[in-house]
């Protein structure tokens, strides 16, 4: 592990944002056994089930080599190719990560740097993976910075259920590579935009992990 990679992860395998909902449906879950609601109970606990794997939350390994820009989320590649950065306007290399309900939702830092701008846009909420999304969703961008001054552009895009972009970082923040940012509930994608002469090191239907697997290379 690189000295620019997070080494302790300092939340639990739930991520935080869901901690209201797995007691809540896990509860109800409780009550419903105990007042044997039988079919009502099996209801409820498959739906905690299914409350606690989408807040999950594991440490990851981040991969070894020089240069490498992480993915900012679980999910699969919808889109490679070159774009114009919404934000900078700048020619770039655009790489997309679609999220369904079954991956991962929390939100890391693709490199270590430094927050350079944060903007919301409110928006519509059409499927994720399609390519209109990126224009119209509601939608959360990040430009950050790492110490050779090379910059790319995290959006955070809300999807056909996602009705909730969380961002946690302003203007002037440092972050590690890997660090969490953000958290998206309930389907979506992020949009990874690259300064030209980016190496793309992923395909178009790969399977990524946030932290684990490397988008690019600078």
């Amino acid at each position: 592990m690189a000295a620019d990679d997070v080494r302790l992860y300092p939340h639990p395998i739930i991520a935080r944002e869901g901690w209201p909902f797995v007691g809540l449906t896990v509860g109800l879950a409780f009550v419903a056994t105990w007042l044997d609601w039988n079919v009502i109970a099996v209801l409820l606990w498959l739906v905690a089930v299914f409350v606690i794997q989408f807040f999950r939350d594991p440490a990851r390994t981040p991969p070894v080599g020089e240069g490498l820009i992480t993915s900012p989320a679980d999910g699969r590649i919808v889109v490679v190719g070159k774009a114009t950065d919404p934000i900078t306007g700048q020619e770039s290399l655009k790489i997309s990560v679609f999220m369904n309900v079954f991956n991962v939702h929390s939100n890391r830092a693709p490199i270590q740097g430094r927050v350079m701008d944060v903007q919301y846009f409110p928006g519509a909420f059409f499927n994720a993976a399609i390519d209109k999304a990126s224009e119209q969703n509601e939608r959360s961008a990040m430009v950050i910075e790492d110490p050779q001054g090379r910059r790319l552009t995290c959006i955070q895009i809300a999807g056909l259920v996602a009705r909730r972009i969380l961002c946690y970082v302003k203007p002037g923040d440092s972050l590690l590579r890997g660090a969490r940012y953000g958290f998206i509930r309930f389907g979506s994608r992020v949009d990874v935009y690259c300064p030209p002469g980016t190496q793309a090191l992923v395909s178009v239907g790969d399977k990524v992990y946030a932290h684990s697997t490397a988008l690019a290379r600078w």
